[in-house]
C-alpha cells in the first residue's frame, strides 16, 4: 500500500489497486471519499473539488452534502407513504387521507422528486380538480400542503411549493336550515319508538350521531339531568371504533333540557336492557352492536319528506341544537362547550362554562318548547 504526500490530504494506492483519498477538515475530523477510484487522477480531482469548497467557504462534511442529495431527488410517492404511515391519525381521518391520496395525489405526483414540484406545478394541478367538489378539493389541497409541510420540516425542500390563496378552506355550498318545532314534531311522529330519544337528544343537545350512538346507561344521570359526552363511534367500511369524541372539546357534560328528561327515562325502561353498559341505541339484531347510519336512514328518510324537509339530514339535528341554545341566550363560549366545537381560535376551548349556566340555558330551551306546544294547542281550539 503506497501513500503520496501532498499540500492537502492524501492519496494512498490500496491493495486491490484502487486509490482511496480523504483529508482533515476545518472541523479537525477526517473525511473519507465516499468510495475510492480507479485512477489516481481522480483521487486527485476530488481533493482538488473539496479544496476548492473551503476556499470558497462552501464546504460542509461530505456526509451531510450526501444525504442532502438523497433527500432532494427524493420521490414523492414513497415519502407520501412514510408520511401517512407515520401519522397518529383516527380511523375515518385515517381512511380519508389514504383516498385523497389513492384519487387525487399520488396520479399527479407519485415518480415526481419532491424539489421538482413547484408553486407552478402545484397552481396547475389544482386547477385540474374538480371545482364542483369545493370540500373535497380543499381537503386534497390540504393533504398535499400538510405533506410538503413537513419535507420542509424534514430540510428536504427550503419553503412549501403549496401557494394558491384560500385553497386549503371551502365555502358551503349548502346552506343548513334547521328543522323548526313543528317539523321535529312531525319528524318524531314518523320515526320508530326506540329512535325517537335519539332524534331528541340530536335535536336539543346537539349530539353528533357518533355521539349519540354510543351513549350507554352510565352516561345518562336522570337525577342531575346530564349526558356525559365520554365516546364516540366510527364506522370505516365494516370496521367499527369507539374512541374519544371527533376532538378534545367533544368530552363533555350536557345539561339535558328538563321536559326531555321524562321521555328519556321511558326510553331506558322500554327499549334498553339492564346494565351499566348497555348502549341506549342498539343495533336491531346485536345488543352490543351500536344502531347502524342506514337503520335509522330507512326511517329518517319517510319522516323528513312527511315534515316537508327532504333536505334535512340527521347530522342536521346538531345544527338545530345550535341553533335553539343560541335563541335561548347562550353565549358563545356556552354554545362552543355545549356542543363540543373547536375552532381555530383555540382560547374558546379554555373559557369557563359554568355548569348552572348550562342548566339555565336547558331550561330555557324546555320552556320554549312548552310555549310553542301551549301556542300550538291554542290554535287547535
Amino acid at each position: 500500500m503506497t501513500r503520496a504526500k501532498r499540500d492537502f490530504g492524501t492519496i494512498r494506492k490500496r491493495a486491490n489497486g484502487r486509490w482511496q483519498a480523504y483529508y482533515m477538515g476545518p472541523d479537525q475530523a477526517f473525511h473519507r471519499a465516499p468510495s475510492t477510484f480507479d485512477a489516481k487522477v481522480d483521487a486527485e480531482a476530488w481533493l482538488a473539488a473539496e479544496r476548492r469548497l473551503m476556499q470558497n467557504d462552501e464546504w460542509s462534511p461530505s456526509k451531510s452534502r450526501r444525504a442532502k442529495v438523497v433527500r432532494s431527488t427524493e420521490m414523492f410517492g414513497p415519502y407520501a407513504e412514510a408520511w401517512l404511515e407515520q401519522r397518529e391519525l383516527k380511523p375515518r381521518t385515517q381512511a380519508l387521507y389514504r383516498r385523497l391520496l389513492d384519487r387525487f395525489v399520488l396520479p399527479a405526483f407519485a415518480e415526481v422528486s419532491l424539489r421538482d414540484i413547484t408553486p407552478q406545478v402545484v397552481r396547475a394541478w389544482h386547477s385540474g380538480l374538480d371545482a364542483s367538489r369545493p370540500t373535497q378539493r380543499a381537503h386534497t389541497y390540504s393533504l398535499l400542503r400538510s405533506i410538503l409541510s413537513t419535507a420542509v420540516t424534514d430540510e428536504i425542500l427550503a419553503s412549501n411549493p403549496c401557494r394558491v390563496r384560500g385553497a386549503g378552506s371551502a365555502k358551503r355550498v349548502r346552506s343548513i336550515e334547521p328543522a323548526t318545532l313543528g317539523e321535529l314534531e312531525v319528524l318524531l311522529e314518523r320515526i320508530p319508538a326506540q329512535y325517537r330519544a335519539l332524534v331528541l337528544i340530536g335535536a336539543w343537545c346537539g349530539l353528533r350521531f357518533g355521539e349519540v350512538s354510543e351513549l350507554r346507561r352510565k352516561d345518562v344521570d336522570l337525577k342531575a339531568g346530564t349526558i356525559h359526552v365520554m365516546r364516540g363511534v366510527v364506522r370505516v367500511g365494516k370496521e367499527v371504533t369507539v374512541g374519544k369524541p371527533k376532538n378534545i372539546a367533544g368530552v363533555r357534560d350536557i345539561a339535558v333540557p328538563p321536559h326531555l328528561l321524562p321521555i328519556l327515562e321511558q326510553h331506558l325502561n322500554e327499549h334498553v336492557v339492564l346494565g351499566r353498559e348497555a348502549l341506549l341505541f342498539p343495533s336491531v339484531k346485536d345488543p352490543d352492536v351500536q344502531v347502524h347510519t342506514n337503520t335509522l336512514r330507512r326511517h329518517w328518510l319517510k319522516a323528513r319528506l312527511a315534515a316537508g324537509r327532504p333536505d334535512l339530514r340527521v347530522h342536521d339535528l346538531r345544527h338545530t341544537g345550535a341553533v335553539l341554545a343560541a335563541q335561548s341566550g347562550a353565549t358563545l363560549a356556552e354554545l362552543m362547550a355545549r356542543i363540543g366545537h373547536s375552532t381555530p381560535q383555540m382560547a374558546l376551548r379554555y373559557q369557563h362554562v359554568a355548569r348552572g349556566r348550562d342548566a339555565e340555558i336547558a331550561a330555557r330551551m324546555s320552556k320554549a318548547a312548552k310555549k310553542w306546544a301551549k301556542q300550538r294547542e291554542g290554535r287547535g281550539r
